[in-house]
């Protein structure tokens, strides 16, 4: 592919990235995949660079763009790349507008947390680093990877590693997780023969890294309501040799009759809730273009609603611990508070050696601990 064809791709690509997110379509990942499956003439060079080019615009532009052409504008060497070459894009008409640059959409900048600094920022959409959870199950693996700066179970490979493709993986030794999401794993001190409920586990990561500390022995329930997500987890919990996990699929809006032999019954709960992803941006930069305020109120009324639910599985003395992916205050702080005005929990410290208070709890950010965004809170019921 020629230069200019390559930039014609990347503004196809880029056309329905901005399509799938007004209309909540698929990743930007997944889109890429599927446009290459067509087009069997691209070979390797020229899929990472319309990839390259794909992110580098999409990183690019705060609020969503009017157009592929609009975003890929934006990246001034491309510029001249605009020339009515065959196959490439049309040349660009007098004052023809760049799509706008920033960070996010404004009116989703003014939701972040106030610990949030300006020039921390720009860390939000930074590439992020490649971390794998060790599995205490197994013995600590022999691989070419640095320690993590915060969690005592994580390492950090070189960017392009293959993690699938070592044997320590196919071992079940890692595990690919954030250090962010491995902080609030060990944030919840779950204990050997504890019985935990793992409320929203998607494909089950937390799960997997809460038995371990648990050295596999008690009860872990792993609930969610995405049965796709759910399902590849025994897998998982296989090669990770966990065999004390209970996958639940719960139906949405019915989760509590679902779950109502757990009622009183955990010592821990963990509540990672679905949430907007502005923790995130850095691995999905595109998700800042899916966020909109009606849908921002139904996650947090969600949010609220597993909280509530989570409270009533705890034991007297059971502890409950709540995460987002989120660095927006009405997810984090904001959800912290409420729920401690309006039930008998009790705030307790978050023990995690990384992030800043935030209220009644701890924000991680990427500018500020080199992790993901996540807020994560703690509460003991009263005994």
């Amino acid at each position: 592919m020629t230069p200019q064809a390559r930039l014609q791709a990347a503004i196809e690509l880029v056309d329905e990235i901005i399509a799938a997110a007004r209309e909540g379509g698929a990743a930007a990942d997944t889109l890429i995949a599927r446009y290459f499956k067509t087009r069997r003439y691209a070979g390797a060079k020229d899929r990472r660079a319309v990839r390259e080019l794909v992110f580098r615009a999409v990183r690019r532009a705060g609020p969503r763009p009017g157009s592929g052409r609009a975003a890929l504008l934006g990246l001034k060497e491309q510029r001249p790349l605009f020339d009515g070459s065959p196959h490439g894009p049309a040349i660009v008409q007098g004052n023809e507008p760049a799509a706008e640059a920033g960070i996010a959409p404004h009116w989703l900048l003014k939701r972040l947390d106030p610990l949030l600094e300006r020039t921390e920022l720009p860390a939000l959409l930074e590439r992020a680093p490649l971390d794998v959870r060790v599995n205490r199950l197994t013995d600590r693996p022999d691989v070419d990877a640095e320690p993590t700066p915060h969690s005592p179970i994580g390492l950090r490979f070189p960017e392009g590693t293959q993690v699938e493709q070592l044997a320590a993986w196919q071992g079940g030794q890692i595990e690919v997780q954030d250090e962010g999401s491995q902080l609030i794993c060990l944030a919840c001190e779950a204990t050997a023969g504890a019985t935990v409920v793992d409320l929203c586990a998607g494909a089950g990561g937390k799960s997997l890294a809460l038995a371990a500390e648990m050295g596999n022995w008690g009860r872990l329930i792993a609930a969610d309501t995405d049965r796709g997500r759910l399902q590849r987890l025994p897998q998982r919990a296989e090669r990770a040799g966990v065999t004390i996990v209970e996958s639940r699929l719960l139906n949405p809006g019915e989760e509590a009759e679902t779950l109502a032999d757990l009622v009183g019954q955990a010592d821990l709960v963990l509540v990672d809730a679905p949430c907007s992803g502005t923790g995130t941006w850095r691995r999905n930069p595109e998700t800042r273009w899916r966020a909109t305020p009606d849908r921002l109120k139904r996650l947090t009324e969600l949010q609220a609603r597993l909280l509530d639910l989570a409270a009533t599985l705890l034991k007297p003395g059971g502890t409950l611990v709540y995460a987002v992916c989120s660095l927006l205050h009405e997810e984090g702080r904001d959800q912290a508070a409420a729920l401690s005005a309006r039930s008998s929990l009790v705030p307790a410290p978050v023990p995690i050696q990384a992030g800043r208070p935030a209220g009644s709890g701890v924000l991680l950010t990427p500018g500020h601990d080199g992790t993901d965004g996540f807020f994560v809170a703690r509460w003991q019921a009263p005994c």
